[in-house]
C-alpha cells in the first residue's frame, strides 16, 4: 500500500470505502474535512513515501510519520494560529465586550502535557505538583474556542506567571505588537489598549461577586478549548513517551487541526471528556489545568493588573 506520510496523503480510494462513523470515531472529523486537509498538505509539496501500511506500523516508522505529518501541517497551515486582525479582531473584541470585558483580546491559561520521564534531562524539573512528569503549554483562545497563540516547552514545575514572562507572547506585547486597538476608558480614569483574561487567583470582596461570576463564565472558554483539543487528540491526555525536541511542534500541529475542525463547524462529543476510573465510577478526564494550591495575595499581583481589575469590577457593578 503506497503511503505519502509527509503530505498526510494516503490513496483516497482507500478512504472511499470507509464509513462516516469511521471518520467520526477514529479522526473526529468528517470525510470531506479530512480530504481537504490531505489535499492541502499534498499541494504543499513535501512528501515521504513508505511501503508500510497504517496498521501494524513499527515504532521507528511511526515516529517518522509523526515528524513528517507535523512538518507538513506547520508548513501548509503556518497562518492558522495567528493573532486576529481587522474584522476578525473586531469580532473577538465584540464578543468579549458583550460578556462585560471591553477591549479583552482573549483568555489565557496553561495545561500540562504529561510525559514519561525525559531522557538526558533533569527529571526533577519536569516533576509537577501532582507528582507526574509534564511539559506546560500556554494557550490563548477566543470565545469560539479557537487558538490564537500557543507557547510550549517549559517544565511542569514552572509557575504559570513565569511562563508568561518567558513567552514570545510577552515579548510581542512589550514591543507593542499585540494590543493595537483603540483604547477604552474605564472607571477611575483607567485607560486600556487591551489585555488577556487570566485566572485572577486573588481573594475577592463579596461586593465583587458579580465580576467574579462574569470572569469565570468568560474564562470557561479556556477549559472548553482544552477539553475539545485533548478530547479529540487523546495522546495529550495521558503520559506518553515523546521526543522533547519535537513535542512543542507536535502540540502546535494539533492546535492547527483543532482550529480547522472548529472552522468547519464540526461538533464535539462531550462523552470524550468522561472516563471510567479505577474504582469503576465515571469521572471527568484530567485536562492538566492545575490551579495554585493557594490563592495569590494582593501584594503578589502587579499594580497595573489590580488597577484594571478594580476598574472592570466597578464598571460591571454600575451596569
Amino acid at each position: 500500500m503506497k503511503r505519502r506520510i509527509g503530505g498526510v496523503w494516503e490513496d483516497l480510494r482507500q478512504c472511499d470505502d470507509a464509513t462516516e462513523d469511521y471518520f467520526k470515531d477514529k479522526l473526529h472529523m468528517s470525510p470531506w474535512v479530512f480530504r481537504e486537509i490531505a489535499e492541502t498538505l499534498w499541494a504543499s509539496g513535501d512528501t515521504y513515501e513508505s511501503g508500510t501500511c497504517s496498521f501494524g506500523i513499527g515504532r521507528k516508522s511511526g515516529l517518522v510519520a509523526v515528524r513528517d505529518v507535523t512538518s507538513a501541517l506547520l508548513s501548509a497551515y503556518r497562518d492558522k494560529i495567528s493573532w486576529p486582525t481587522l474584522l476578525q479582531k473586531a469580532v473577538v473584541l465584540r464578543a468579549f465586550a458583550d460578556k462585560g470585558f471591553p477591549n479583552c483580546h482573549g483568555c489565557i491559561d496553561c495545561t500540562h502535557i504529561f510525559i514519561e520521564k525525559p531522557a538526558n534531562c533533569p527529571g526533577e524539573d519536569y516533576y509537577d505538583k501532582k507528582r507526574r512528569f509534564s511539559v506546560q503549554a500556554q494557550v490563548v483562545v477566543d470565545l469560539n474556542l479557537c487558538v490564537l497563540d500557543v507557547f510550549v516547552g517549559y517544565p511542569g514545575s514552572c509557575h504559570d506567571l513565569r511562563i508568561v514572562h518567558l513567552s514570545s507572547l510577552w515579548a510581542r506585547a512589550e514591543a507593542g505588537e499585540l494590543f493595537t486597538w483603540p483604547p477604552v476608558m474605564l472607571p477611575f480614569g483607567v485607560r486600556t489598549n487591551g489585555y488577556l483574561l487570566a485566572d485572577s487567583g486573588v481573594s475577592q470582596h463579596p461586593s465583587e461577586i458579580r465580576f467574579d461570576n462574569k470572569q469565570k463564565a468568560a474564562r470557561g472558554a479556556v477549559e472548553r478549548a482544552f477539553g475539545r483539543l485533548k478530547g479529540m487528540w487523546r495522546l495529550f491526555l495521558r503520559s506518553h513517551k515523546t521526543n522533547m525536541e519535537t513535542l512543542p511542534q507536535q502540540f502546535v500541529a494539533v492546535c492547527i487541526l483543532h482550529n480547522i475542525v472548529i472552522d468547519a463547524g464540526i461538533s464535539f462529543d462531550d462523552n470524550l471528556l468522561w472516563e471510567v476510573g479505577p474504582n469503576g465510577v465515571r469521572r471527568k478526564v484530567d485536562l492538566g489545568m492545575h490551579r495554585p494550591l493557594r490563592q495569590m495575595c494582593m501584594e503578589s499581583s502587579t499594580g497595573d493588573a489590580l488597577i484594571l481589575w478594580d476598574a472592570l469590577a466597578e464598571r460591571m457593578g454600575t451596569q
